[in-house]
């Protein structure tokens, strides 16, 4: 814990790396995880459908992260934690071209049945 799922349009020009880093310091800061519980997964995606529009024309791109996070978490932090996302994805995901991003992140608390093992 926490679980971080970023879903991206993957022609963006996003600093993976540089996110995550910041990402985790953000989540150890406002949601007390531990640093080496800290996990992202990518998942670019190679079309991003908007409306009726043609995807072929790459006019919109998204990005889409969901934090998992065990129980006890206030809504508060929260909404803090998904306000922090989306100012770091505004500073790691360069504009560099006409396509609308549409950035979002989401808090949600893991389910009872959670369980994880390293090998």
């Amino acid at each position: 814990m926490p679980q971080i799922t970023v879903d991206h349009s993957s022609f963006l020009s996003f600093d993976r790396e540089g996110f995550a880093r910041d990402l985790h310091t953000a989540v150890v800061e406002i949601a007390a995880a531990k640093p080496e519980a800290c996990k992202t997964q990518f998942r670019p995606s190679e079309v991003t459908a908007f409306g009726y529009e043609d995807p072929t024309d790459l006019g919109h791109a998204v990005v889409h992260v969901t934090i998992g996070l065990l129980t006890g978490r206030t809504d508060e932090t929260k909404a803090e934690l998904t306000e922090a996302v989306l100012h770091l994805l505004k500073k790691h995901v360069e504009d560099d071209g006409p396509a609308v991003l549409h950035a979002s992140a989401e808090v949600r608390e893991l389910d009872a049945s959670y369980r994880k093992f390293e090998a």
